[in-house]
């Protein structure tokens, strides 16, 4: 059994981190081999380009590591169903756009792992929240 050391906590560009700021000065402290880790966060993200995708990386006392991939931020994955860019400066009077309710539903399915509830409907109330927070209307 390996004795852990640390906990890195960061959110990378899907496919394309690089070992520059603010990626590598973190890694960097924490004692990870930080070649090998972009070589295999952009391997294993290489499908998710555009998106912004957490990491929990966990370092062990022999340098070595192991990471957890989570899904990308709710308001990230709103935007791209969206098409915007960023959210409303005033959700209240200011919409960016509308999403019908079963897209809503599939971006609270996809994120359900990562969310601290077991339950579909409160999964779609948490994203359709997230939703009204940013301006976007949901429709149905």
């Amino acid at each position: 059994m390996k004795k852990v050391t640390g906990q890195v906590k960061l959110q990378c560009p899907g496919g394309e981190a690089k070992p520059g700021p603010p990626i590598g000065p973190v890694l960097g402290q924490a004692g990870v081999n930080i070649p090998m880790f972009i070589k295999e966060f952009n391997a294993k993200t290489a499908d998710k380009k555009g998106y912004v995708i957490p990491v929990v990386i966990t370092v062990y006392s022999d340098k070595s590591f192991t990471m957890v991939l989570k899904t990308p931020p709710a308001s990230i994955l709103l935007m791209k169903a969206v098409g915007a860019d960023k959210g409303s400066a005033r959700p209240n009077k200011e919409k960016i756009g509308k999403l019908p309710m079963a897209k809503v539903v599939e971006i609270a399915k996809q994120k359900l792992e990562d969310l601290n509830t077991d339950d579909l409907d409160s999964a779609i109330r948490s994203i359709s929240g997230t939703a009204r927070s940013m301006g976007i209307e949901i429709e149905g």
